[in-house]
């Protein structure tokens, strides 16, 4: 293609050619990506977006940049980070990260710089995402749970032994206790046994 300006200069209609060789290949600027969203954990923070109204064939050879801050800060301080897969994700260590600090990031995208085919310029800053470091527990408040499950499996542990230990004594007093009456019952049987047998040979001796 070859770009060309008309107009009249000095009163004089002159073409001025703007472009000779006009590549539009070689001219790229693409949206910005979109749906930026961020996900951190104790070791990381993961964050991903996506982009719209990209060829297929540029999709695989995109380059991207993020930036990110302290949600305070302006975005003169912002550390850039260029990312070398065209992968619409990245992660940042917790090391990375401030702790108890909110953190806000963007960003944006374009043609690699390694291909030849294609020449594009930075597009805008895409929306920003809002994220903070999820902090481990501290270990004063590990040690206090422990010795907190001490203190409690100890009475607990005392409590269920002697519930068992009375259940276990009762249990035994109660089998004493009906072998002892199982003779003092058997004796009154016997007793009317013996009695009805009298009855009978009574009747038939008479």
């Amino acid at each position: 293609y070859r770009v060309s300006l008309q107009g009249n200069f000095f009163g004089c209609n002159q073409t001025y050619t703007a472009f000779p060789e006009y590549n539009p290949r070689k001219h790229i600027k693409l949206d910005p990506p979109l749906n930026i969203q961020s996900n951190a954990t104790p070791s990381k923070c993961q964050i991903w977006w996506s982009v719209w109204n990209v060829p297929w064939y540029l999709a695989d050879i995109l380059q991207y940049e993020l930036q990110y801050k302290e949600y305070s800060m302006s975005w003169e301080v912002a550390l850039n980070k260029t990312l070398p897969s065209s992968l619409p994700q990245v992660e940042i260590e917790a090391t990375e990260l401030r702790s108890g600090i909110a953190y806000t990031a963007r960003v944006r995208c374009k043609v690699s710089e390694n291909e030849n085919s294609y020449h594009s310029q930075w597009s805008e800053w895409s929306q920003t995402t809002v994220f903070q470091r999820a902090d481990v527990p501290k270990v004063s408040e590990k040690i206090l749970n422990i010795k907190t499950m001490q203190y409690l499996f100890i009475p607990l542990s005392f409590g269920t032994l002697l519930y068992l230990f009375w259940n276990c004594k009762l249990s035994s007093r109660y089998v004493i206790f009906r072998q002892k009456a199982l003779p003092a019952l058997t004796f009154p049987r016997q007793l009317l046994s013996f009695s009805h047998s009298i009855v009978c040979t009574v009747g038939i001796l008479r």
